[in-house]
Formats: C-alpha cells, structure tokens, sequence
C-alpha cells in the first residue's frame, strides 16, 4: 500500500540539524500520523508520499518547508506588567501568548532588560534546515473517526 491522502502511517525517525545534533527522534514504533491532515511539517509530508511499507527515507528540508525562517517581527519587547507581578521572568522561560489576530502562539524570553521583556515568537527551528531519516513501517486506511477528527485517534497495531 502506498502512502497518500488519509492514510495512517507509522513511522521511527530521527531528526538531525545540520551539525548532526539529534533534535528529536522516535524509534519504537509509536509515531503515527495522518497523512495529508497538516499533521507534520510539509516537506517530510511530501517526501514520504508514494512511499511504501519498509522504505527508509534519508532528507534535508529546508525551512520555507518546515517551520518558517526566522522573522525580526516576531520579538518584540513587552512590558513587565504583561506578567503576574510575584513571578520572576528568566530568560529561556515560555509563555502562551495571543496574537493581536487572537492566534494562540508560544513565546519563550529571550532577556530581561529592568521592566521590558524580550520575547521571541519564532518557533524554535524556525531558520534551521532540518535532516530525517525515516524508516515506514506501516501504511493503513484511517478510520471513519480519524478522517473525521484529522488525526490518528490510538496507536492500536502501529507497530
């Protein structure tokens, strides 16, 4: 069975950055997804279609295919108040914020200068390309509820 829209596929991988770094990696057959559901990045998507059970992938995916380069406009200094006034502020602390678009997104502070903070909305590998090597385990038919729902609703028989 080839790999297409609303297929389940079950994968390991390891995600390596370009120094080698290994940034993430899943290798007990656990990780599933739906496929052509917006469920992971879009250049490992379209470099595991048509792919079959038992193939093993090896590719670099630039950012514009990953998660985005990286955009001044997304660090901005906020006030202090922002904050709850009895909690200390470090740099490397996340936060959930909302866009003025009221779009949930994460930020992570980059420094604390008196009573601005710094704030980066960038995703953290956003500016990186980034190298997989993925081994297919197994290609299925998604279930009515995962068609529905846009992802895979339990592991049962991923591997």
């Amino acid at each position: 069975m080839q790999l297409t829209k609303n297929k389940v596929a079950t994968l390991n991988y390891v995600l390596t950055d370009g120094e080698g770094n290994i940034l993430d990696q899943s290798r007990d057959g656990t990780f599933a997804y739906l496929h052509g559901a917006n469920n992971i990045i879009p250049g490992l998507e379209n470099a595991l279609e048509g792919k079959q059970a038992g193939d093993e992938v090896s590719v670099r995916i630039e950012p514009s295919e990953a998660y985005g380069e990286r955009s001044l406009e997304n660090i901005q200094r906020v006030s202090r108040n922002m904050f709850p006034p009895d909690m200390e502020i470090k740099a490397g602390m996340q936060f959930k914020a909302q866009t003025s678009s009221g779009q949930a997104v994460m930020v992570t502070v980059t420094a604390v200068e008196g009573e601005e903070i710094i704030v980066d909305g960038n995703h953290p590998l956003a500016g990186v390309a980034l190298h997989f090597e993925v081994e297919l385990l197994e290609i299925r038919d998604a279930t009515d509820e995962e068609l529905m729902n846009g992802q895979v609703s339990d592991l049962e028989g991923a591997g």
